[in-house]
Parts: structure tokens; sequence; C-alpha cells
């Protein structure tokens, strides 16, 4: 089965040959030193690879069950959420006053990663539970938070977003759940729920849900929805658990992934709940815990694309298939390794290069996040919310592709399921699909955050991208880099001014645009972080590092994604300047 080898020696070239954290002034980065966070990496690494990963085929091939009302977990779930529970691992950058290790946000994004690409099924629950004591630490009253955050931040109890109806998912003001008003300042909540991920099951002693409902008499659409507190059991005056509440689990879904996490179908009748922020406000509470949660998922997609390549990696050099077209490379054996052929290298260089420039993204956005936030800097805020569709829609596509790749190099043997690899592609297929469908994190880009503030954060980022290339133009060694760099980012700037003459014309072609506009400016960014990497391994190669051979195959690998892989944005800004025509050219009936 399938080996994972958590990647602490990437994640501190990035965090401080590349990011810099130990000199950044934001609160609480003086303590990232590398031999601190060295010591936090190898830790996670253990619990990721040691306990959790072993569990992934566990958990794909035995899924949960339903029995009397409770979901079972598979084996060993419960042991080893305890283990992470007793490390102190689900508090590592929330709060100390609640419980947490108060950690920079950075640092708790590198052990989702781990966790993630160790068991995709089994980090959604202390995950989810994350993002919804995120939003109540945000929106919540000090009494909610006394009451809920300790034990959440433990994962003694664990957290759910509830969001999606049968007949509504993205279009939230359809819903029907109700929430009728108490004379004790709670709220009564009945409907439906569904496709609630962590929604029931044995691993904790309560479960927070956060729902989202309508108090009668309220706005119509999405403007009347508001967000409620609403426990399994409720919670006695002095914290303790008590009776159960009027929320149920009424089945599993059948799917075709992350067997090992609880997707419920969740019945409200009568629940008693409590109001999460304000009246009305319901969508502004939930997306701090959806943008938060987002940047998980992105962070899903990139975690399976590395599992899945260090895995096919493996392959490539054991599995001997025909020999190399420039001459036997191993002429004790029968045939050369599948590594000597030129297409398996191709796959393996598309993945290698996606996985550490995508690591790089994520881990300076992370940075940005814990700069708007420890900070209080409203620019840094404004650049990680146009980042956020990016992250999520553009790491998952890429990440699912990728799975896809590292198992073509297995052949056949990728499609069964002896050796593992298709619970990576079925894993990650999930990514691109909740939390907002990657076409809708598409339309949010280009309809919204695009002209977020009068446009002030794109052109942020262009502005980012040029002082880069201008600051580096005469370093040695950066002339491969940089060039398509500059390229990439032309045309991503035609594209947005495609959209800025045509689309107020005809908004569709924008809209048409907008999937690639997206894919664009993954690249452009992943470009980016290619660039600063070059930087950063010339820099150690010329003041004498101690291990040459990683930087230079950082070199390498940032001159494959600069020839191979950045060179995409070209045919993204052709499609985008076909206008809507193309796409809108059928009448309904025609398809």
């Amino acid at each position: 089965m399938p080996d994972y080898t958590a990647p602490t020696k990437d994640m501190a070239y990035v965090l401080h040959d590349v990011l810099k954290v130990q000199d950044r002034d934001i609160p609480g980065y003086a303590d990232l030193e590398p031999d601190f966070t060295s010591a936090v990496l190898d830790e996670a690494a253990k619990i990721a690879s040691d306990v959790l990963a072993p569990l992934n085929a566990v958990g794909d091939q035995e899924g949960c069950t339903l029995e009397n009302g409770v979901v079972r977990t598979p084996k060993g779930f419960r042991d080893a959420f305890e283990q992470v529970k007793e490390g102190g691992w689900t508090g590592l950058d929330m709060p100390e006053e609640y419980g947490g290790q108060n950690l920079p946000y950075v640092m708790g994004l590198a052990l989702t990663e781990m966790l993630s690409a160790a068991n995709q099924a089994f980090a959604m629950y202390q995950g989810l539970t994350h993002g919804a004591a995120a939003a109540i630490l945000a929106h919540g009253t000090e009494a909610q938070k006394q009451t809920y955050l300790p034990d959440m931040i433990s994962c003694n109890w664990t957290g759910t977003m509830n969001l999606t109806e049968s007949h509504c998912g993205t279009d939230l003001g359809l819903m029907r759940t109700k929430a009728v008003p108490q004379d004790d300042g709670s709220y009564r909540i009945s409907g439906e729920k569904i496709f609630i991920s962590s929604g029931e099951h044995d691993m904790a002693e309560n479960i927070i849900h956060l729902v989202l409902a309508k108090i009668p008499g309220g706005p119509e659409g999405i403007k009347g929805v508001s967000l409620f507190i609403v426990p399994k059991f409720l919670v006695k005056d002095d914290g303790s658990v008590g009776e159960r509440n009027g929320v149920a689990c009424g089945s599993i879904e059948e799917k075709m992934g992350i067997h090992g996490n609880s997707t419920c179908v969740m019945n409200y009748d009568e629940a008693q709940g409590w109001l999460l922020g304000e009246e009305h406000k319901g969508m502004r509470a939930m997306f701090t815990m959806m943008n938060e949660v987002r940047i998980g998922v992105g962070i899903q997609g990139l975690a399976q694309a590395d599992v899945a390549y260090q895995n096919a990696l493996t392959y490539a050099k054991e599995r001997l298939q025909g020999r190399a077209v420039t001459g036997t490379e191993n002429p004790e054996g029968p045939a050369d390794p599948l590594i000597a052929h030129p297409d398996i290298r191709r796959a393996l260089m598309d993945q290698k290069s996606f996985v550490e420039g995508g690591r790089a993204f994520v881990l300076w956005g992370a940075t940005l996040i814990d700069q708007a936030h420890r900070a209080k800097d409203a620019d840094a805020d404004g650049l990680i919310s146009l980042m956020t569709p990016v992250i999520k829609g553009f790491l998952t596509d890429q990440g699912y592709d990728m799975t896809v790749l590292a198992q073509q190099i297995y052949g056949g043997h990728g499609y069964i399921e002896e050796h593992g690899m298709s619970q990576f592609t079925r894993d990650a297929r999930i990514a691109m699909i909740y939390e907002g469908a990657n076409g809708v994190q598409a339309l949010d880009l280009v309809g919204r955050k695009l002209a977020q503030d009068g446009g002030k954060h794109v052109m942020a980022f262009f502005e980012m991208v040029k002082s880069f290339i201008k600051d580096n133009a005469e370093v040695e060694g950066m002339e491969p880099i940089l060039t398509p760099l500059k390229q990439a980012s032309k045309e991503l700037q035609s594209a947005g001014i495609f959209f800025m003459q045509e689309g107020m014309k005809n908004p569709n072609a924008a809209l048409s645009g907008s999937y690639d506009f997206m894919h664009m400016m993954g690249h452009v960014c992943l470009g980016l972080m290619w660039a600063r990497m070059a930087r950063a391994s010339l820099d150690a190669l010329a003041n004498g590092t101690s291990d040459p051979d990683f930087h230079k195959t950082k070199l390498a690998t940032a001159r494959y994604y600069m020839a191979r892989r950045l060179p995409a944005t070209t045919m993204h800004l052709a499609r985008i300047q076909s206008g809507a025509d193309p796409v809108m050219g059928l009448a309904a009936d025609q398809f």
C-alpha cells in the first residue's frame, strides 16, 4: 500500500529561505526560528506518517457506518484522534486564552498539508472544527466563546458547517430551514441539511453544528439568512454536556471518495440553537469559516497531489519496463526503470513542479493571513481575499490532474486497487466541488474580487510581479526564469483589460472566460513562487550551501515550470479573448 513522507525539508526551505518568516515584522514571527519550526514540523510529520497514513486505506475500505443514529468511524480512527488531541495539534494556531498554542497560521497550514496528505478523510474532522471555532471566535459573544471554544479547540467537541439543502447549494437564498425565535433568546431550528461532512461520528463528546437558517419574517433571498450554533447535546451552565438536542443524522451519503469521513444528511427537528453574529447577516459570519475552509480545501488538492507523486516516483524508479532510447541504463537487469523514459519524466516533472510551487503559494498565502490578522494590515487582507478563489480552484483542479498523472505512471496497476493509487484520485475529486465548486470560485474571482476596492488588490499583485522582475533582472541565472514570468504576467493583465472593455458591454464575455482566468492567475502565482525560489536557491549556492544538490534541483524544476507549464497562459488568453460567442452560440434546445 502507499507510503507518505512528510516534506519537512521543503517546508523549512519555503519558510526560511524563500519567505524568510523569521525576519518578518509580524507578531509571533520572531519565534519562528529554523530550529523551532523544524522541531514542530518533525513532530507533526511523525503523527502524519506513522499514525494517520497507515489508516488511509483502512478508512477508504471500511468507510463509516450508521447504527441506531450513531455513526461509527473506521477501525483505528478513534485512537488516532486521541493521539492528535494529546499532542496539542488541534489548537496549534488558536488563541491561548481558549486552550490553543497561538502559533502563527502559517504553521497551522503546514500541519494541515501533512495531515491531509496522510489521511484526508480523517483530517477533515479536525479541519472543520477549526473553521467552526474560527467563526465563533470572530462573531460570537464572549459567553459563546467561553462556552464552546475550549472544548472545540481541544477537539473534545468537534464542529461542522451546515449550508446545503437538497434543492439548493450555491443559491442559498432558496433554503427552507427555519429558525423560530423563543422567549429565552434561543431559536427553534427545523429543516434538513445534506452533504454535512463530519456531521455525526463517535470520536467526540459533542458536535457543534453551525447552521444557516431563515428567521420567519426576514428579508427574502440570501439577505434573510442567519447563522446559528446548534449543539448535538445541549451545554449546561457549568460547561458539561447535557441532554440530546433535536438534531440527528438521517443517513450517510454514499460517495466516490473520502469514505473515512462521515458525510451526513442532518435532520433538525425544533433543535435549540443560538444566533451567531447578527440576524440576517448569516453569510457574513459563515464566510469567516468558508474562506478559511476554502484555503484548507486548496491544501487538500495539493496534499493529494504530493502523496500520489511520492508513490509514483518510487514506482517509476523500481518498475522495470523497456529500454531507454539513448542506451541501456540498467545493464544488469532485463529492462530499464520507467524513470528512464522521457514521457514518464514529463509526468513526474509536471507533478513535482506543481507540488513544490503550490506549497510555496499556500504558505505565502498563510503569511498574508497572519499579516492581515496579527498585524492588522488591510492591504494583506485584500490580497488574500483576491487569492482565496485561486488557491481553492486552481490548486484543486491541478491537484486532481496530478493524481491522475501519478495513477497513469502505474498503468493498469494504477487502475486496480492493489497499489492504492485510485484512492488519491477519488479523494482529490471532492476538493474541486465542495466549499464552492470551482466554477463558482472562478465567477467570484472575475465577478467580484478583481473589482474589489476599485481593483486595488489585483493591481498590487501585478506591481508585485513587476517589481520582482525589475529587482532581479541583473541577477545571473534569473533570465530564463524572469522572461517567461514577464510574458505570462502581461497576458494576465491583457485578460483583465479584456474583461473591463468587453464585460461592461456583455457580461457573458467576462464570465465565459472566468475559468480560464482563474487558471491563468494560478499559473502566474506559481510562476512568481518559482521565481522567488530560484532566487533563494541561487543565493544559497552563491553563499556556499551545505546542500548544493537540493538547490540545483530547485533551479532545474523552476526552469521546467517556466518552460513547460507557464506557457499555458497563452492558451488561456486566446480562449478568453474569443469572447462569449463560441460559448453561448447554441440555443438550449440545440444541445
